[in-house]
């Protein structure tokens, strides 16, 4: 039976799509929030509850609409109905001056003006508003067709869903880009993961619309700048100034900084004025942007094959500097993955001394022969780890031989390859660091939580050969214990204790602790709470993760829904590798031999209170802060260490500070102990 909405409840789900879009434009684009976290919480469950009762209710600019679709199998190729240019670019100021006579000479000297904005290191698109809906995103391609990514574009919180007072159709025109700490927080997250890290931000940028899956889009700190137009219904705008006016009163998030100039040299000015000042941006520059502001003088001017005439790119040149590259390091993730290092001589860069740089990988060390003992160039251009542009040719010593990656494994006793087609290379067994940091992950507080095993401890027991595997803790004895340095024989007693507790834990808790790729935490819990068993799990196949579509007559279609929140296809596939490893298997036999809990079929259906709430908790408290932390979780929540605009809770003991104080300034609600047992424990 289909509900209908009564026309009360129509009318306050439209007001919420006004009011939350109303909020998200003021916190993602103006960056002055107009409510607080906590009560924007509320408005949103009010409109997702509403949208779940009446599915076919939600508005094309629902806010909802953020969290991604079903997964495509292929991209859409849409034409353009008008080119996408790209730019010339200069780095020289003597082609920019050029670029000025050519222009005043097309124009037979009239008078114009000139913007410069920050060329931001991205990827263009643009985004199609008919009737001041959303209907259309596409990348740029070669100009004439892109990819239609309108789902993914959807995902980006500072791109309105809808418009108020726009043109019958408007086409803005813009960057998509991450920001420094966005870009180093998916990198921080990948490296945790097991995964390759992305070698600047703008590959990450391109990589991530390249998903299929905008639902792991929405999981990427993507962000966008609209600075141009391309089909625009009615009369227009006038000039670059009056566009970029409009676009903000419309809601879009347009360049942060832009200088108008009347000649060749005020524009010169304003791009030394903009090259002093690009460093306290939060995203990567790499150049100026010179445009004829006035639109009647571009039409005049027009275009060549390929590029605007009214318009060129300056760019920065990136600070480089000239330092020995002394050694190639490895450095061993978690999961297996090698990354090679360059261990140089101190150089100074950008304002910090330089030591080390990414080699990013084995074909980037061969594509540029990158030799120890070379004179290398190396330079940030906009990156937060420093990167070997190339070798200085011209001062390589004659004995400098090509660096010989797999020798070298060889040589330091690290059996690892790599599967056709990938680029990172992978131990094949594990080393002993990566046994210790494998135990430490298994024993902390986010998975078994095992009193007194941290890395010394769990180093001492890979040292001593009393464990090979995580399976191995559960067969320890008190004899062996007491024979390390690191225990004394209370600590082997309460280390035994600890794990005998932790053959308890929840399922969760193990699924994190095994160390799968691209498992973390809340993952975790979503796939004990779905599965219920660690059997289940471990003997899902593909189609476990992925339900398959019909259409209206019952064929088969080839998008697929998501059955577990949070597993797309990659996180499937990590998963399904995993398990099948017959040393994997090996190991789920050793700890179920031992005891240790597989089920979770109590907590599969247990409600989750604080599912999207974020605390802080501050403060003397009658317990340790990491056991509040653990219920936090446990319900659902997750904790920050720093009160800020996502913050919802503040949980504040005695003496709590500063903490206390901002939480107040933003109207953050704050419980006692008292009053965080009462809401929310007894629910446990």
């Amino acid at each position: 039976m289909v509900m209908t909405p009564t026309a009360k409840e129509l009318q306050r789900y439209a007001e919420l799509v006004d009011e939350i879009s109303r909020h998200d434009a003021a916190y993602y684009t103006l960056a002055r929030p107009t409510v607080s976290d906590y009560d924007y919480d509320q408005l949103y469950r009010e409109l997702k509850d509403f949208e779940e009762k009446y599915p076919a209710q939600r508005a094309p600019g629902s806010p909802t609409l953020r969290v991604g679709a079903a997964p495509l199998t292929e991209f859409r190729q849409v034409a353009h109905r008008q080119r996408m240019e790209s730019l010339d670019n200069t780095y020289n100021f003597a082609e920019l001056g050029e670029f000025f006579t050519r222009a005043q000479k097309l124009l037979d000297g009239h008078a114009v003006t000139y913007v410069v904005e920050p060329k931001i290191d991205g990827v263009a698109v643009s985004a199609r508003y008919e009737r001041g809906a959303l209907t259309l995103g596409l990348t740029r391609g070669d100009g004439r067709i892109g990819d239609d990514i309108t789902e993914n574009l959807k995902t980006i919180r500072q791109l309105p869903l809808t418009l108020t007072g726009a043109p019958e159709v408007l086409e803005v025109r813009g960057e998509v880009f991450m920001t420094h700490a966005g870009f180093a927080r998916l990198n921080a997250e990948r490296e945790e993961q097991g995964l390759e890290l992305f070698a600047n931000a703008r590959n990450a940028t391109a990589g991530t619309l390249k998903l299929l899956d905008s639902r792991e889009v929405a999981r990427r700190p993507l962000t966008v700048v609209l600075y141009g137009v391309g089909e625009v219904s009615g009369s227009g705008f006038a000039s670059q100034t009056e566009m970029l006016a409009r676009l903000q009163a419309l809601g879009f998030n347009i360049p942060e900084w832009h200088q108008v100039a009347t000649d060749g040299a005020g524009v010169l000015a304003a791009i030394h004025a903009l090259d002093a000042r690009r460093e306290k941006f939060a995203y990567p520059t790499d150049g100026a942007v010179v445009k004829v502001n006035e639109f009647a003088a571009r039409a005049e001017l027009g275009s060549t094959a390929k590029s605007p005439r009214w318009a060129i790119a300056y760019k920065f040149a990136p600070e480089q500097a000239e330092t020995r590259l002394t050694a190639v390091t490895f450095q061993v993730g978690r999961t297996g993955v090698i990354t090679p290092v360059a261990e140089l001589e101190t150089v100074q860069l950008s304002g910090t001394k330089v030591s080390r740089a990414t080699l990013h990988n084995a074909d980037e060390i061969a594509r540029k022969d990158i030799r120890e003992g070379d004179v290398v160039v190396i330079e940030k251009a906009g990156e937060i780890i420093p990167k070997v542009v190339g070798v200085v040719l011209t001062k390589r010593s004659p004995s400098a031989v090509p660096f010989d990656f797999a020798a070298r494994l060889a040589e330091l006793g690290l059996d690892a390859g790599r599967e056709p087609g990938e680029a990172v290379w992978r131990l094949r067994q594990p080393s002993r660091e990566q046994q210790v940091r494998a135990l430490a992950h298994f024993a902390s507080k986010q998975c078994l939580d095992i009193d007194n095993l941290g890395p010394a401890v769990a180093e001492a027991l890979i040292n001593a050969g009393y464990v090979k595997t995580p399976g191995d803790l559960f067969a320890l004895r008190h004899e062996q214990l007491i024979l390390l340095d690191k225990l004394a024989d209370k600590s082997a007693d309460n280390l035994l204790a600890g794990i005998a507790a932790a053959k308890q834990r929840e399922l969760w808790r193990l699924v994190h602790a095994l160390g799968i790729p691209n498992i973390g935490a809340q993952t975790a819990r979503d796939l004990a709470r779905h599965f219920g068993g660690l059997d289940a799990l471990a003997d899902a196949t593909y189609e476990s993760y992925f339900r398959k579509k019909t259409g209206k007559k019952g064929q088969a279609l080839k998008a697929a829904d998501n059955v577990v929140a949070g597993v797309g296809a990659v996180v499937a596939e990590s998963l399904l590798v995993w398990f099948t490893d017959p040393a994997h298997r090996a190991l789920l036999e050793q700890l179920r031999a031992a005891g240790v809990n597989f089920n979770a079929a109590a907590d599969r259906d247990r409600p989750l209170p604080l599912a999207g709430k974020i605390f802080v908790i501050t403060g003397t408290l009658s317990r340790p802060r990491p056991w509040f932390e653990e219920q936090i979780l446990a319900l659902g929540g997750a904790v920050s260490g720093s009160v800020g605009k996502k913050t919802t809770h503040l949980l504040a003991g005695a003496d709590a500070g500063g903490k206390l104080e901002k939480a107040r300034q933003l109207n953050i609600p704050v419980l006692d102990e008292e009053a965080f047992a009462n809401a929310y424990l007894k629910t446990i």
